[in-house]
C-alpha cells in the first residue's frame, strides 16, 4: 500500500535524481503533490494518498502522469502494465529492467538533455570538459545499471525502517 509520495521517491531513485524539485501526479483529472504545494494550489496531498485508492481498477492498463521539476518539465506517462500479488520472500520495490541512462538532474529538460548528450559524446566540443566535470566524470547515455538502481532501492527500504 504505497503512497504517491513513496512512488515519487522510487521514481527519483530509478531516474538517479535527488528530489531537488517539486513534482505532481495527475490521475483521473485530479492533481496530487507534496504538502508544500498542496497548500498553494488546488491539489490533493500526495503523502496522504495511496496509489491503490486512486488508480481505476476497471481499467486494465491505467495511465497517469508524473511531472517533475517544473522548470525543466520532465513529463512521464506511467502505465500499469500488470497487477499481481507480491511474491513471498521478494523485497519491494524492485526494478526489473531498464534501457539507457537517465538524464542528469538539472540538465535543462528534454531539449537540454539532447544538447548535453551531443556535447558529452564529442571530446572535441568546446564545452565537453566543462560538462564532464559537472557530471563528476564519464557519462554513457546508452548505459543502464540495473544492479545500481536496485541497490539504491534496497538502501531506501532500509532507511525507511
Amino acid at each position: 500500500m504505497q503512497t504517491l509520495e513513496e512512488l515519487h521517491e522510487i521514481i527519483q531513485v530509478t531516474m538517479g535524481w535527488e528530489s531537488e524539485h517539486l513534482y505532481r501526479f495527475s490521475i483521473g483529472g485530479v492533481d496530487y503533490a507534496p504538502p508544500e504545494m498542496a497548500s498553494e494550489e488546488e491539489v490533493e496531498d500526495a503523502c496522504d494518498t495511496r496509489l491503490s485508492t486512486v488508480l481505476p481498477t476497471e481499467n486494465r492498463r491505467p495511465r497517469f502522469s508524473y511531472e517533475y521539476d517544473f522548470g525543466d518539465e520532465w513529463m512521464h506517462q506511467l502505465i500499469v502494465e500488470e497487477r499481481f500479488l507480491p511474491e513471498e520472500g521478494v523485497k519491494y520495490p524492485l526494478c526489473l529492467a531498464g534501457q539507457r541512462a537517465c538524464p542528469p538532474e538539472n540538465c535543462g529538460g528534454a531539449w537540454g538533455y539532447s544538447d548535453f548528450v551531443e556535447v558529452i559524446s564529442n571530446p572535441d566540443h568546446p564545452r565537453h570538459e566543462e560538462l564532464q566535470e559537472w557530471m563528476g566524470g564519464e557519462f554513457d547515455p546508452e548505459k543502464f545499471d540495473l544492479e545500481a538502481v536496485n541497490n539504491e532501492l534496497r538502501r531506501m527500504r532500509i532507511a525507511k525502517r
